[in-house]
């Protein structure tokens, strides 16, 4: 998935795979046909620490998540110059699906045809571990993007108005629609399940006790799909620019799950790919509720087994055979 990849010391030959939306993804020889297989980056590093139990001090190596910066760039035509589009602050992986994700939620791109390529950076100039922090997104000959808004790094996400009113205006300009009322209903006992579900399913977690993460169901409970990363939008984004780059979106029929709490910004990734229900392991925010009800959204936190609080959209679960009824 690499390209110009180097690893312990020997250059490694690099070709093109075409997956099966037509984006080429560059990846190093011998690797899997997997858009998540980054064979030189790791999730995990080891350091020695000291614990200290009962007044005990044991030293022991202990396994932390990886945090490292992440520069997209966004490729318009091959005489122009990159644009900077955004740096987060992410647990390498899914990288690629990382950028995707952040390009639709944010509304630069619309579809996963625009999209000509992905690579990381090819900049000899680099050292490898730099070069890995840097993807680039090229898009097809003749699509058309606000150049202006790039520059001015106006993000929905990124404190984009001066009031919550301001910032769900700023979503509803980009043409989000409210999320489809096609009689999806969640059953009490399944949404009271996914917290166990998304927790079993964290393999990083099990390792660090250190990662977000975001998960999607069908709505009878099957996990679709998780991913996780340091930071708790990252993992909404990776997980949306997996839907995404499968002409997916929008996921009308499935609900996403997060760990820690919904804030704005989940849920309004959350509207961009028209996912009808988000439940929370904690609480969501004022203007994170005012966002799933301007966008006809069900939001659902204090995830703790069957027990869970419903607010807004309702009419999406049924417990017990019952609709719950009475909510803002």
């Amino acid at each position: 998935m690499l390209p110009w990849a180097q690893a312990a010391g020997r250059k490694r030959r690099t070709f093109l795979l075409r997956d099966p939306v037509g984006i080429r993804l560059n990846r190093p020889e011998g690797t899997s046909n997997d858009r998540a297989a980054e064979p030189l980056r790791t999730s995990t590093t080891r350091r020695r620490v000291g614990q200290v139990r009962e007044g005990v001090v044991r030293v022991r190596e202990d396994a932390l998540a990886v945090e490292e910066p992440l520069e997209l760039r966004l490729c318009l035509r091959g005489d122009q110059s990159p644009l900077q589009v955004a740096v987060t602050m992410r647990t390498p992986g899914h990288d690629f699906e990382l950028a995707a994700g952040f390009l639709f939620t944010e509304g630069i791109v619309q579809t996963a045809e625009q999209i000509d390529r992905i690579n990381y950076c090819a900049d000899r100039s680099l050292d490898s571990e730099q070069r890995y922090n840097i993807v680039n997104v090229f898009l097809r000959p003749g699509v058309r993007i606000d150049q202006e808004r790039l520059r001015r790094n106006f993000y929905t996400t990124s404190s984009c108005g001066v009031c919550g009113k301001a910032s769900i205006e700023a979503i509803q300009v980009r043409g989000i629609s409210p999320v489809l009322d096609d009689g999806f209903v969640v059953d009490g006992e399944v949404l009271g399940g996914l917290a166990e579900a998304l927790r079993g399913a964290q393999a990083i977690f099990d390792k660090t006790g250190g990662l977000h993460a975001a998960a999607l169901f069908e709505e009878r409970g099957r996990l679709v799909s998780i991913r996780e990363d340091v930071g708790r939008h990252n993992a909404v984004d990776k997980l949306i620019g997996h839907a995404f780059l499968n002409h997916r979106p929008p996921l009308s029929r499935h609900l996403m799950m997060v760990s820690g709490r919904a804030s704005f910004e989940i849920t309004q990734k959350a509207a961009a790919a028209g996912l009808p229900v988000v439940a929370a392991i904690s609480a969501p925010s004022s203007l994170a509720c005012d966002v799933a009800r301007a966008f006809g959204m069900t939001l659902v936190g204090f995830m703790r087994g069957d027990r869970f609080t419903v607010y807004t959209g309702a009419q999406r679960i049924r417990h017990r055979g019952q609709t719950v009824t009475g909510v803002d």
